[in-house]
């Protein structure tokens, strides 16, 4: 298991996509979503489309909501309305939903079964549809936002080679951060253990802790993901293009963008090793 991709969710989508690639990153075209509401039913139009960042085997996902009249089958339009825009969730790459929906379903974590997601996407022979398959988490146990997981069933239309070279020299998603009370960080850390199989790929911290992160950040409702963060190949060259555009703070990992100037989520950036 691993970290597929992040999940940005904005009404500002316009502003918001610009920004990122004022940030260094080529993103893909707008791709309107298709989504199950359960594994018994076909997926139907969504209120939400995406341009993404890829990397090859992860991504960022900056999702708009496009047609507020629209369906919401996977109900991200609640999250808005109570929260904003913002970072709201992770998806954690699986290759057997199956298998993946058995465990998470013993662990109390999930009843939504498998579902079924789809979109379409350019390619320069034409337009195909990516096909995917997910399993939700429960929205009662993950008051933070959308965890689910990711299995690809046509990877080669997703990270497609023209969209995989970034200005900022990004290679891969390097994790997000997600803040939570002080007193609660090891009931956290336990459940996302259960969710990841053990694998550490979110970074928990309480808020006491944020400032040692993301210096100078304001909490905002807790629990939430704070940031989610790049692995760039040479990070003074990715720092000085980015400046260009809007200011970076210094952190212990390498530099971020203020939520305040990514409109909802600080970016963080950090030297491959």
């Amino acid at each position: 298991m691993h970290i597929d991709h992040t999940v940005f969710l904005t009404r500002n989508y316009a502003d918001t996509w610009r920004r990122y690639e004022q940030l260094g990153f080529t993103l893909s075209p707008p791709s309107r979503h298709f989504a199950s509401v359960s594994d018994r039913s076909d997926p139907v139009p969504s209120c939400t489309a995406n341009r993404c960042a890829y990397f090859g085997g992860s991504f960022l996902e900056l999702i708009g909501i496009v047609d507020e009249e629209a369906g919401d089958p996977w109900r991200v339009l609640p999250i808005l309305d109570a929260r904003g825009d913002g970072l709201h969730g992770c998806s954690f790459g699986v290759d057997d939903s199956a298998e993946a929906e058995r465990r998470l379903r013993e662990a109390g974590l999930s009843g939504s079964g498998v579902l079924q997601l789809q979109r379409d996407v350019e390619l320069p022979e034409g337009t195909r549809t990516a096909r995917f398959r997910s399993v939700h988490i429960r929205r009662d146990r993950t008051p933070e936002g959308i965890l689910h997981t990711a299995e690809h069933l046509t990877p080669e239309y997703v990270h497609q080679p023209r969209y995989l070279g970034h200005p900022n020299g990004a290679r891969g998603v390097a994790g997000i951060v997600l803040v939570v009370p002080d007193s609660e960080t090891a009931v956290y850390q336990q459940r996302y253990d259960v969710l990841t199989g053990g694998r550490r790929l979110v970074d928990i911290i309480g808020t006491s802790d944020l400032d040692a992160v993301l210096p100078g950040e304001t909490p905002r409702k807790l629990p939430y993901f704070a940031a989610h963060g790049v692995v760039v190949a040479d990070l003074a060259k990715a720092r000085k293009l980015i400046e260009e555009h809007v200011p970076t703070s210094t952190n212990d990992r390498g530099f971020f963008v203020r939520a305040e100037d990514a409109f909802g989520a600080a970016v963080y950036f950090e030297e491959a090793r």
